[in-house]
């Protein structure tokens, strides 16, 4: 996990216990098995866009704050056309 996606992967673990969320939890949320989640946590996957759009929806955060850009927490105000149902 040492490389420069490595605070991702700790700030949806993070997120996911401040929640008080297991894996399976969150993982039935983005409809995928908990190997597949846990796997995002540890690093051994990359997160795909689709899995970071609805992780930052569902915590109420912005995907920048999911990627460790940036450490404010509240999201950006989001467009009125966008639709998760799209992705």
């Amino acid at each position: 996990m040492n490389n420069k996606y490595e605070n991702a992967y700790s700030r949806i673990r993070s997120l996911r216990e401040d929640n008080d969320l297991t894996q399976k939890k969150v993982a039935a949320i983005l409809n995928m098995s908990q190997t597949g989640y846990s796997k995002y946590e540890t690093g051994e996957n990359d997160i795909p866009t689709k899995i970071l759009i609805n992780l930052a929806y569902y915590y109420n955060t912005s995907i920048d704050y999911l990627l460790g850009i940036t450490d404010i927490q509240k999201p950006y105000a989001r467009s009125k056309d966008f639709n998760l149902q799209d992705l």
